[in-house]
């Protein structure tokens, strides 16, 4: 789905981002130009961007450790 329309950014790719080690909103707006235009999405990609990071730590935590 469309979280910014002004630069086709998708729920995916925040997603995508998240896995990557993007944890703060400004750099995913940094890596996806998402609401560097007219805002209208912010919500919803503070959103968006915060339960995938939650959603990749979590997935890391059931990851084995190797020492």
């Amino acid at each position: 789905m469309y979280i910014c329309m002004c630069n086709a950014v998708t729920d995916h790719a925040i997603r995508r981002a998240a896995a990557d080690g993007v944890h703060s909103f400004a750099d995913l707006q940094a890596r996806t130009g998402c609401s560097d235009c007219c805002g209208t999405c912010e919500p919803e990609a503070r959103q968006c961007l915060s339960d995938a990071v939650t959603e990749a730590r979590s997935t890391l935590s059931f990851l084995p450790t190797t020492a």
